[in-house]
């Protein structure tokens, strides 16, 4: 007989590639990744990995029940997600992660409402950047992943996985209050093309958008700072030392000295959620997707009052 924990073992490695990215996604020890594997050799009755270099790759016979195991844990998904249909109960346990603005600017609405209104439901929530958090759900690691789109640069949602429209995201423009654009009712990133900008880690979605915009504008920008968090960039502007992009969502309050200026191009980000098709079911699934759309809506109808563009937002 398999045993079904000995295959999320094999399914992890067939996923990351080596032992090391099986234990971190699974959250053990290598040790406890290569005894597990021992095991399930024993039990099919065949290798299932060889060595390659310093590390294994998958036997012919490894990559066959790596297929296997990958479809019967989305069975035993699916037959949980059932169960819980039938119930019909928002309880026990979800994973949720999402990039750090939409955690400080949902997550709070979002997740005291669900507590309200499902207290049998226990939630636990993590930032994550937008493609490790899908990355996440993919795995199995997460529940649901709040995640992003920007206007011109979709992020692909891997096969297996579903989502829903939490809200748009307006971006503008963050400048020190004395820049020379600072009075405009709106600006264009191309304004910008002698300007320092401040950005988000290499390599990260969102750095990635904005080289991918500015040089499709013919501008090769100069990065002189980077951070992941918004208000680190916006503390950043406020000293002086360059510009960025500040989407509205969580950059509340924005710092003394820095004015944040519409783009007329109409730069915004797509903010979505996403969980695997096979818990498509799960009440508490549909209760979380839920109170985000509601969270996102109202923060939409706040993000359309907001104040007169290039004005100094406090």
């Amino acid at each position: 007989m398999l045993n079904l924990e000995r295959l999320r073992v094999l399914d992890a490695l067939a996923r990351y590639g080596s032992v090391s990215g099986a234990a971190d996604a699974l959250h053990v020890t290598t040790s406890a990744v290569s005894q597990q594997m021992a095991k399930l050799e024993r039990e099919a009755g065949q290798r299932l990995l060889a060595k390659h270099g310093r590390g294994v790759r998958l036997t012919d016979a490894g990559r066959l029940l790596a297929d296997h195991a990958a479809r019967i844990l989305s069975q035993v998904e699916l037959a949980q997600s059932d169960l819980e249909a039938q119930r019909g109960q928002v309880v026990g346990e979800l994973r949720i992660s999402a990039f750090p603005t939409a955690a400080r600017g949902l997550f709070p609405r979002a997740l005291a409402a669900l507590r309200a209104d499902h207290p049998q439901l226990r939630v636990r929530s993590k930032e994550l950047e937008p493609e490790l958090g899908v990355a996440g759900v993919l795995r199995g690691d997460l529940d649901l992943a709040v995640a992003l789109d920007w206007y011109n640069k979709p992020m692909p949602l891997p096969d297996g996985l579903v989502k829903a429209s939490i809200m748009d995201d307006p971006a503008d423009v963050a400048l020190h209050v004395g820049h020379p654009l600072a009075g405009r009712a709106e600006v264009g990133l191309e304004d910008f093309a002698g300007d320092e900008w401040i950005t988000w880690g290499e390599g990260e979605f969102c750095h990635e958008w904005l080289m991918f915009t500015l040089r499709a504008k013919g501008i090769e920008p100069q990065i002189v700072h980077r951070a992941a968090e918004t208000h680190t960039q916006l503390g950043l502007v406020a000293a002086g030392l360059g510009v960025c992009v500040a989407p509205l969502l969580g950059r509340d309050p924005v710092p003394e000295g820095v004015v944040t200026v519409p783009v007329r191009q109409q730069v915004r980000r797509h903010v979505y959620v996403a969980w695997r098709a096979d818990a498509d079911r799960r009440p508490s699934i549909r209760a979380a997707v839920d109170a985000l759309r509601k969270a996102g809506a109202e923060l939409g109808r706040i993000a359309t009052a907001r104040p007169v563009s290039g004005s100094p937002t406090t």
